[in-house]
């Protein structure tokens, strides 16, 4: 058997000037989303070249594709500081009072999950962004007065796993709208090898390709399942993760080859099995599988959905032949004949 190629750790002075995390800190860095790594440099050339800061931006995607990574990858870019928050932490106001009056010229404000910020907070935030400013109210009734207090220029970057439930406003004062797309197998593959060695773990090529094409085309599904193997490396073998030792894992993992976990395939399996492919509600599985029905319509359908393993109709879900085939079953003939042909082929 051919020797595999492994990508070594670094030598102790390179693990040093390395950071411990595995988010990258500058835009060269980021593997993958080249599209919007050009438009991101443009920006940032831009801002250098202006000296201004640069525009609202807001990252729209899946969970786990990047979107805080390039966020924190910006200030390393621009030299400035960067502040943190989530849109369920601003209930009210006076939540973004600390944050807005503490930015400095050009730092930035990041807002993750912003599309569950509540409705006053965006209003309180229209003027800061538009013009650097707030308006402070107060007093109530007829003594009330308003105070407006001008603002360092600063850029706000939200990121958003559901950008329509933002409010048509507040989008439209966001300057620059990217979305994060779901990564290649080499993009992955790529990103485990590097990781690996800032794990100081070595790693086969065939091995970092394995764990990359059963992660869903999701860099943070591809870090965890690295961490997964290096722990069982590490527990059950003294060398390097090869390939044979990442399929051990990850089968331990009851991950497959297409990336579906041990609940994607029970949600499989009761489709076909107790309801005959469908079409049935999500209500009717939910309870079958005993689990809440949100469960299975946010964290297990969108998978399953992408890979065209269901479908989505108005009378329910349904499997599709795909399906079928990776669980290894046969499809129900069809109410017309053979002739017919399943409504889902």
């Amino acid at each position: 058997m051919a020797r595999q190629p492994i990508a070594q750790a670094g030598t102790p002075d390179e693990d040093k000037q390395r950071d411990a995390a595995l988010r990258p800190r500058l835009l060269h860095e980021v593997i993958g989303q080249n599209a919007v790594k050009r438009r991101i440099e443009i920006l940032l050339k831009a801002a250098r070249k202006l000296k201004e800061p640069l525009s609202h931006i807001l990252f729209d995607g899946p969970p786990g594709l990047g979107k805080t990574t390039f966020a924190t990858v910006l200030p390393n870019e621009l030299g400035t500081t960067i502040q943190m928050t989530s849109g369920p932490a601003l209930t009210k106001p006076a939540d973004m009072l600390p944050f807005l009056t503490n930015v400095t010229e050009g730092s930035i404000l990041f807002i993750d999950e912003i599309h569950r910020m509540p409705r006053v907070v965006e209003e309180f935030i229209y003027p800061a962004m538009e013009d650097f400013r707030i308006d402070i109210v107060l007093g109530e009734g007829m003594s009330a007065r308003t105070i407006s207090m001008p603002l360092k220029r600063f850029t706000l970057i939200g990121a958003t796993t559901r950008s329509g439930m933002l409010s048509s406003p507040m989008r439209d004062r966001f300057k620059i709208h990217e979305h994060l797309d779901y990564y290649t197998v080499e993009e992955l593959a790529q990103i485990v090898t590097i990781n690996a060695r800032k794990l100081n773990t070595a790693i086969a090529t065939e091995a970092a390709a394995e764990i990359a094409q059963r992660s869903r085309g999701t860099p943070r599904i591809a870090n965890s399942r690295l961490c997964w193997a290096r722990s069982y490396a590490a527990s059950e073998s003294e060398g390097p993760i090869d390939l044979s030792l990442a399929r051990s894992a990850l089968d331990m993992a009851e991950v497959d080859l297409l990336g579906l976990d041990k609940q994607d395939r029970r949600y499989l399996n009761t489709l076909i099995g107790v309801f005959e492919g469908g079409p049935t509600g999500v209500e009717a599985l939910a309870a079958t599988m005993n689990l809440p029905s949100d469960t299975l319509s946010d964290e297990i359908e969108p998978y399953l959905l992408r890979e065209q393993m269901i479908v989505r109709s108005p009378r329910g879900r349904l499997a599709t032949m795909k399906a079928y085939a990776h669980l290894g079953k046969q499809p129900p003939n069809p109410p017309g004949g053979a002739d017919q042909g399943l409504l889902f082929n």
